[in-house]
């Protein structure tokens, strides 16, 4: 990997990772529908003039079907559920959780597509999982402001975004990446406004909620795409789904350094846990004996 791709992989994981960050500061203003509204807003009016510019809106009206599906489960709801989690989980264990992104795609991928699943996949699914249980043990409270539902709603979202990668491999390949970000984006947008204006908070949110939302509309959202999709075009999705490990780093890190979240040492041990699984279930961590 040459320098300037690593550059661009770990600045789109700490993109990414701020995310989480950009969320625990928006979310309580806004409420998790406007916040996700604005994120996909903003990144389609970034998005959209880049499209047209390539000439591939066209591209984007022949395959508008299957892109809407995508858009839904790639933007829409996991980026609503991901926001309602960070009310109530660290900004840091929902970035955790969110590394298990590869595991629900290969999971997803065996009982729909029947992907092969080898010995070392498996085991990095089951161990994987198992991260998530360790993670939730003491946290999985279901009562009255627990944080139960919000671990739910992590797992629920990593399952759409999976989904979505695998529609992506099966109904869109070959469609120019660009199609897809900005398709995602703005199916994301229409889909989103009514629930949008229906729960727009009556009071104003102050200036650093919007300041959040902003960046993660140009960021985290329009930025962050741009860079994977050309990570992808230069090294390979093989090589760029590596972000993965990167993110739980740099979301740790921002929830820390900027929230004064607390790490504890299950929250590492668990995170340590899936991302094995995920290195497992990617392939960049071989099984013994494995090729």
């Amino acid at each position: 990997m040459k320098p300037r791709d690593f550059a661009d992989l770990t600045l789109l994981a700490a993109l990414w990772g701020g995310s989480f960050l950009f969320m625990r500061y928006a979310a309580p203003a806004f409420g998790a529908l406007p916040l996700m509204w604005l994120r996909v807003t903003i990144a389609t009016a970034c998005l959209l003039p880049l499209l047209v510019w390539r000439g591939q809106a066209g591209a984007l009206r022949a395959r508008i079907g299957v892109v809407t599906v995508m858009g839904l489960f790639n933007s829409a709801i996991p980026f609503v559920l991901i926001a309602w989690a960070t009310l109530s989980i660290t900004a840091g264990l929902a970035s955790i959780l969110n590394a298990t992104v590869p595991i629900m795609t290969a999971l997803i991928g065996a009982v729909w597509l029947h992907d092969r699943l080898g010995a070392g996949r498996l085991a990095g699914l089951m161990i994987g999982m198992a991260g998530v249980v360790l993670l939730a043990a003491d946290k999985a409270d279901f009562k009255p402001g627990g944080s139960g539902w919000a671990l739910l709603a992590m797992v629920a979202a990593t399952a759409c975004y999976g989904f979505a990668a695998n529609v992506t491999k099966r109904y869109l390949t070959g469609v120019p990446p660009m199609v897809n970000a900005a398709g995602s984006q703005i199916v994301s947008a229409v889909a989103l406004t009514p629930f949008a204006l229906w729960s727009w908070p009556v009071q104003t949110p102050g200036a650093l909620a919007w300041g959040a939302a902003a960046a993660l509309g140009i960021g985290c959202t329009a930025v962050a795409y741009v860079l994977f999709f050309r990570l992808i075009a230069r090294i390979g999705a093989s090589r760029a789904v590596t972000v993965t490990f990167l993110v739980p780093v740099f979301g740790i890190l921002w929830g820390a350094l900027f929230l004064g979240e607390v790490v504890t040492l299950p929250m590492l041990l668990g995170g340590a846990v899936v991302l094995v699984g995920t290195g497992l279930s990617t392939g960049w961590i071989r099984w013994p004996g494995g090729r």
